[in-house]
């Protein structure tokens, strides 16, 4: 079969009745993917892999330093543009390196988020899937990107839509997170803090006589621990906003009364909610009790399905939308004015989890869905 002739068979297939052949083909491309490790700050090696495929492939690919690399169209021309973004790094392993398929499921670090959808979006450029083919309705281009699961500060994205004009020309970005092959809308907003509690240190024989830190940053855990979740509503989507604790760090000695007490913060905020605002929010929760320090702040994605393109994603999938209950890179292409929205094979509950797996049928369905939208276009 010729890549034409695959990706028109492939393009065609109904998303929910699916090529067992495809499914293999894809699950095989994750399973290769899982076992090159590629922690934040090490995606070095998979970048120049992906790069390898797709030019043996005789995909049109451009390496842009930084272990990022963009594939097929990469500038809007006469028909619809539509830009697929893939992160190439994982959260740090966890024992589940290298990975394992059967007949069903692809499992290891990343199956799930993201290298299930990197695979479907290399499958799809090597189909060809953004070339300039007059059988198809929309040009595609692949963005591979670093650091997304580290602070958006540290995110490669945002400079490189900066820098790239063409990139941000395109109609709509799909951001290949895992959804379980949902149009999930939006993104929360993430800050990270730090809360410091101070006491004085003394004899644990004589605690009168000092001020325990544990026991204010007790005070404080109460506080949060009473917060209910906060719904916001956004063309009918519902946001939940939550302040939650993840670490508490305090004490030197079983025999001494700690001084000073610290926990950490993450703070999920709802899109319409600016970074300024976030904060200072966080800070009138928290600082009755002790003193917030900002760590890092990702801001939310606006909710932007209205186009063409995103409503016929929409209705190629049979679903209906969602919100994203999560930080994204959605956020990164709000912020310099492309519309975007995320979908991906994954499936949200199997992110970062030490059983992360990935269905087969599922990245055949992703791939079938997106190749269906380059095919017939919007």
């Amino acid at each position: 079969m010729t890549r034409r002739d695959r990706n028109q068979a492939y393009g065609h297939a109904s998303v929910d009745v699916v090529s067992d052949e495809l499914g293999a083909k894809i699950g095989a491309r994750t399973l290769e993917l899982i076992d090159i490790a590629s922690p934040s700050r090490g995606e070095q090696a998979i970048c120049e892999h992906v790069t390898r495929l797709l030019a043996e492939g005789q995909v049109n690919v451009e390496e842009l330093g930084d272990s990022c690399l963009v594939a097929g169209t990469r500038t809007r021309a006469d028909r619809p543009f539509v830009l697929l973004a893939g992160h190439l790094d994982t959260v740090p392993a966890q024992g589940n390196i290298p990975g394992s398929a059967d007949s069903t499921v692809v499992r290891g670090l990343g199956a799930s988020d993201m290298k299930g959808s990197l695979a479907v979006m290399i499958e799809l450029a090597l189909a060809g899937v953004g070339t300039a083919d007059a059988d198809r309705k929309v040009d595609f281009g692949f963005l591979f990107f670093s650091r997304e699961e580290l602070p958006a500060s540290e995110s490669s994205l945002t400079p490189l839509l900066e820098a790239d004009g063409g990139l941000r020309g395109a109609d709509l970005a799909v951001v290949m997170e895992p959804t379980g092959n949902v149009v999930q809308a939006g993104c929360l907003g993430h800050c990270l803090a730090s809360w410091h509690f101070s006491g004085r240190s003394g004899h644990s024989a004589r605690p009168w006589l000092a001020e325990n830190a544990i026991e204010k940053l007790g005070d404080g855990i109460v506080a949060i621990a009473a917060l209910e979740p906060v719904d916001h509503q956004f063309d009918g989507l519902t946001f939940r906003e939550v302040i939650s604790l993840t670490t508490v760090s305090a004490g030197i000695a079983s025999n001494v009364i700690p001084g000073e007490a610290t926990a950490s913060l993450s703070y999920r905020f709802p899109p319409g909610m600016s970074l300024e605002d976030a904060e200072a929010r966080l800070r009138a929760i928290c600082e009755p009790f002790g003193t917030i320090v900002i760590e890092s702040s990702s801001p939310s994605g606006a909710v932007r399905v209205d186009s063409p393109a995103a409503q016929r994603l929409i209705a190629i999938t049979g679903e209906p939308i969602e919100p994203k209950q999560a930080w994204t890179p959605v956020a990164e292409f709000d912020g310099v004015g492309v519309a975007a929205l995320n979908f991906g094979p994954g499936q949200p509950s199997a992110a970062h989890a030490v059983d992360e797996h990935v269905e087969l049928d599922a990245l055949a369905s992703s791939y079938s869905a997106l190749a269906r939208l380059a095919l017939e276009g919007f």
